[in-house]
């Protein structure tokens, strides 16, 4: 049985009819409306996602045991964590996609509070389990659990939840955006004390994204890009490392970068440029034998596009973009059906996956400058993969009941 179809059938729920609908007159009260179940297209995109990103994470670290620094190690190590990861997050995505999206809206303001007590937990010495000079992580025995990757569903939640409360004042500024603002500049001075920029990146744009949609005047809005435009500025210029990283990103094979900040970078376009347009061949990549750092988790596009070529990265691209355009369109489905709160959410969850997905492929192209982020349901990674496939699984929600809407049943 198929996966979706066991989505649909877990899911399906006839609801009977207190009024018939304007596009099927004479049809009797009691008929049940007839629900399709969820969006199967936006269900397979990711489940595709998932199991290539298996099989990539497979293929970019089976040599790494081969490293002192990992002897201790499997071969199938990472592989065999990475699918305990997948079927955990799907096990959460069922039971997520189970929680009406009401709930979501009552618990949006505790989630958001609870996401700020874990990112201050972090920062606790001897709790927060520090990894490269960042302590990002709680562990939790069986993994690792990166708080950051909650507070980026806890703040599309609240952000979306916050506009609905604050639709009749969103025409002015400090009664409506700065109390947002606030909030988000609080996460981000936590993320900052990690040091988690990119995260912080996210957020803020997942932030913006909902302010702009929920209808938030223009002028605010271009304010608000503005000071946080010039906050980024400032945040690079005060710190050395933080620009060293932007200097080795101009000119990564100079004698000063090559073997240092512009080490990944340049290794990573060396992986892309041997795939040329077919690639090498599934495990015949070389950067991945202890040349290309992080290969399984902030890089993994990079063997992609050495073991599968421009053809590999286009279809990872495409799949990205579809799924993006998808989940927006869901969005303004719902908003559509006078659900804003819903529609929100899912747009807030496509300018994530997408922004998210946007930046790391921008890094392992030599696009952007380095960053530590995730290539979203693909890259090694518990936290990252359980809090994507939720995210995706309340969307799904969403779908489900803009479907039994338009079908004459209740959400």
């Amino acid at each position: 049985m198929s996966v979706a179809n066991v989505i649909a059938g877990l899911t399906r729920n006839p609801f009977r009819r207190g009024d018939t609908p304007p596009w099927m007159p004479g049809r009797a009260r009691h008929d049940k409306a007839v629900v399709s179940g969820v969006d199967q297209p936006l269900v397979w995109v990711t489940v595709a996602l998932l199991a290539f990103g298996l099989v990539m994470v497979y293929s970019a670290s089976i040599a790494m045991p081969d490293n002192p620094k990992f002897a201790r190690y499997a071969h199938d190590y990472f592989l065999t964590r990475h699918s305990l990861f997948v079927g955990l997050a799907f096990v959460a995505g069922l039971l997520a996609f189970q929680v009406p999206v009401v709930s979501w809206e009552r618990l949006a303001p505790w989630l958001f509070v609870a996401s700020l007590v874990l990112l201050m937990v972090v920062l606790i010495p001897h709790v927060g389990k520090g990894v490269n000079g960042a302590r990002r992580w709680i562990g939790l025995g069986f993994m690792s659990f990166q708080p950051s990757e909650l507070a980026k569903l806890a703040v599309v939640l609240y952000a979306a939840d916050y506009m609905v409360r604050k639709m009749e004042v969103k025409e002015r500024f400090f009664r409506a955006v700065l109390p947002m603002a606030v909030a988000v500049a609080v996460v981000g001075l936590l993320l900052l004390a990690e040091p988690d920029m990119g995260a912080f990146m996210v957020i803020a744009v997942i932030a913006m994204g909902i302010l702009f949609l929920g209808g938030v005047n223009a002028r605010m809005f271009f304010l608000i890009a503005a000071v946080m435009t010039i906050a980024f500025v400032l945040m690079i210029a005060l710190s050395e490392w933080r620009r060293e990283r932007i200097f080795a990103y101009l000119d990564p094979w100079s004698e000063k970068h090559a073997l240092g900040k512009g080490y990944q970078l340049s290794h990573s376009l060396i992986a892309i440029g041997r795939g040329e347009i077919f690639g090498v061949g599934l495990g015949g990549s070389v950067e991945k034998l202890h040349w290309l750092p992080e290969a399984h988790t902030d890089f993994l596009l990079a063997v992609i596009g050495e073991e599968f070529g421009l053809v590999g990265v286009l279809t990872v691209i495409g799949l990205f973009l579809w799924m993006t355009r998808r989940i927006m369109h869901i969005g303004r489905q719902a908003i559509a059906l006078d659900r804003v709160f819903a529609g929100l959410v899912a747009q807030g969850v496509g300018i994530w996956i997408g922004f998210q997905a946007f930046i790391n492929m921008g890094v392992n192209l030599g696009a952007l400058p380095t960053k530590g982020l995730t290539l979203p349901l693909m890259s090694y990674g518990g936290s990252a993969v359980l809090m994507n496939v939720i995210a995706i699984a309340i969307v799904l929600r969403i779908d489900y009941e803009n479907r039994v809407l338009m079908r004459g049943g209740r959400a």
